[in-house]
């Protein structure tokens, strides 16, 4: 299936790393002007430099998607700087391990703060833009623990049940806007946030949990950051024009295998 992107402005964040990288780097494959938002200057600008090398289009700003004054600040200078926003992707998040008593409120408010307000926030900077442009698309990255239980993942479940319940409201809003909104659920992803999660947690023993994280999927293995990538283009695309208000689950068959 030939996507492009030709002409387009997406605006990502957290984009300089794992998933995020990898559906900039998609983006740009697929002849959009990609803007990558990311607290992380350094990667951010990395990510940059990888797709013009290969002649792709990119732009970066360095942005704290918790705080809504910046996002809503960078948001107008993409507008000034491209004109319009044909797509945003609300990619960034953070993680947190632990059950409802060893979850403290700085854990909760640090996983509030981003996943929760850095995509309210994404989607309230474009959402007057899109209504007088005539449109747009909308994708959030939730996850399969927005719908099941998982074991000590108490503040992270609540954050992405919140990205899946904001992603069914602003669809439902905005329909006759001719803007779209779906959200997306990954389940385990290879990204360098597990391999150091398991340096971290599981000294000279990392390879045994990776395997044993592995294997919780049905399929057998983790899923790779392009794997997310191809969803998130065909979602955002013209071809997916008839889909709306969705949850789409990725995940090696998690949701609806695991007995």
């Amino acid at each position: 299936m030939d996507i492009r992107f030709d002409k387009k402005n997406v605006v990502i964040t957290g984009g300089g790393s794992g998933i995020g990288r990898a559906i900039c780097r998609q983006f740009a494959l697929a002849g959009a002007h990609v803007c990558i938002l990311d607290i992380n200057e350094e990667a951010g600008r990395k990510v940059c430099s990888e797709i013009e090398e290969k002649q792709g289009e990119c732009s970066f700003y360095q942005c704290d998607i918790a705080n809504q004054k910046q996002v809503v600040e960078v948001v107008k200078s993409i507008i000034t700087d491209q004109s319009q926003i044909d797509v945003v992707v609300n990619n960034a998040g953070v993680a947190h391990v632990g059950n409802l008593e060893n979850t403290s409120e700085e854990d909760f408010d640090r996983i509030y703060d981003v996943n929760v307000k850095g995509v309210y926030n994404g989607m309230y900077a474009v959402i007057d833009h899109m209504v007088a442009q005539g449109g747009g698309v909308i994708l959030n990255m939730a996850s399969v623990a927005s719908t099941v239980g998982i074991s000590d993942r108490f503040a992270y479940s609540m954050s992405k049940g919140a990205v899946l319940t904001m992603t069914l409201s602003v669809a439902k809003d905005y329909i006759s806007d001719n803007i779209r909104c779906n959200c997306i659920a990954p389940g385990r992803v290879h990204t360098p946030f597990v391999d150091g999660f398991l340096k971290e947690n599981y000294p000279e023993k990392e390879e045994e949990m990776f395997e044993k994280l592995s294997k919780t999927q049905p399929i057998g293995r983790m899923g790779d950051p392009d794997e997310i990538a191809s969803l998130v283009l065909y979602l955002c695309s013209d071809k997916a024009g008839f889909i709306t208000g969705t949850n789409y689950p990725i995940d090696g068959g998690f949701l609806n295998l695991n007995t």
